[in-house]
């Protein structure tokens, strides 16, 4: 019986198609040089496009293309010679958000909208471009994909949200009055 157990068990794992591939470890901003303390081994039913534990030497010392975020399967495309990112018409805008003015538990690759908080104002550009933007209840929204999150350095404090957003829109959402953060959720609703 035990013979047969061990027998059963190695023909299941070999007819689940699993192999061992890399994933991260660790976040990894773009521009930085992987380590092999930025990644571990998991076993997966893994696409073609996903780097196998065979590859290991092949991304070492290589920098991440884009921002990689623990936990994820690391792929041939997100490594390369140099960064890659943001992508062309996308700027990274890092916000001073107020205790309050986002979802504690707010994480990378949340979509989300930039809205001026209470009293907030956006502040008019120089050469009147972003005229077009003033609404009267306020400067419309700017929406983007959350790239990183600060920890306030006290407790009640301000802390630093890095949003992705269109660059066409990136000087608006710098210049919000106390910037609040919305979720937008995959079914289009918004929450606090």
């Amino acid at each position: 019986m035990l013979v047969s157990a061990v027998g059963f068990t190695a023909i299941a794992t070999d007819l689940s198609g699993r192999t061992e591939v890399l994933v991260m470890a660790r976040d990894v901003p773009a521009g930085q040089e992987l380590t092999a303390r930025d990644l571990r081994v998991a076993k997966v039913a893994a696409e073609a496009s996903v780097v196998p534990v065979a590859d290991l030497a092949s991304v070492l010392g290589r920098q991440a293309r884009v921002p990689l975020v623990a936990g994820s399967l690391l792929s041939e495309r997100q490594v390369g010679e140099q960064a890659d990112f943001p992508p062309v018409g996308w700027s990274q805008v890092p916000l001073a958000v107020e205790a309050g003015g986002s979802p504690p538990d707010l994480t990378r690759g949340k979509r989300v909208a930039i809205v001026a908080g209470p009293g907030g104002t956006t502040a008019p550009a120089a050469d009147g471009a972003d005229a077009e933007d003033a609404e009267p209840g306020g400067p419309a929204p700017v929406l983007g994909t959350v790239t990183g999150v600060q920890a306030p350095e006290s407790t009640g404090g301000v802390r630093v949200i890095t949003v992705l957003v269109e660059t066409s829109a990136a000087r608006r959402a710098a210049a919000m009055e106390h910037p609040r953060i919305v979720v937008i959720s995959a079914k289009g609703r918004e929450a606090l």
